[in-house]
């Protein structure tokens, strides 16, 4: 709670009657993103679907090894929930293997990585807030091979992700 009491946020929606604005995505539709390594991303929320209040991504692992290595975020929190197979978290510490119903969250600043060493497929749900576009970032991580080092220093720097 960082010292402070937590309280309301001001009212966003100012109606008597509420609205139909609910959003519904099917678990079989087809994912925005798709790495070679086999990994799917799909944007559930992103900041700009939920007024930049957080992003919500499934990232769904194929059997080979992959994920970042430790780093941190100045303006956003990250949290994981594991939903099928087992991921390699790093919570600045130590690495945990985390499995189904598990979760891990990171404040802006916390050192983390996730990585698939399970040889097994693997998914889990990634919560960042505020809701900043990551997807920008995920989508550029598809062109890193052919950035300069200037380019991706800037890339990371945009991006907010900072490399320990």
């Amino acid at each position: 709670m960082r010292g402070r009491p937590l309280t309301y946020p001001p009212p966003v929606y100012h109606g008597d009657a509420g609205d139909p604005t609910a959003s519904y995505r099917r678990p079989d539709a087809t994912p925005e993103l798709d790495y070679p390594s086999g990994t799917t991303v799909h944007y559930l929320a992103t900041g700009a679907t939920t007024n930049g209040q957080f992003g919500l991504y499934r990232w769904d692992m194929g059997p080979q090894p992959s994920g970042p290595a430790a780093h941190f975020h100045r303006s956003i929190s990250e949290s994981f929930y594991i939903l099928t197979g087992t991921v390699r978290i790093y919570d600045g510490r130590r690495w945990i293997d985390t499995g189904p119903g598990d979760f891990v969250h990171v404040p802006e600043g916390g050192v983390h990585a996730f990585r698939n060493e399970s040889g097994e497929p693997a998914s889990m749900l990634l919560h960042f807030a505020p809701g900043a576009p990551r997807e920008g970032y995920f989508e550029g991580l598809l062109t890193l091979a052919d950035m300069s080092e200037e380019e991706k220093a800037d890339f990371y720097l945009h991006h907010d992700t900072f490399w320990v």
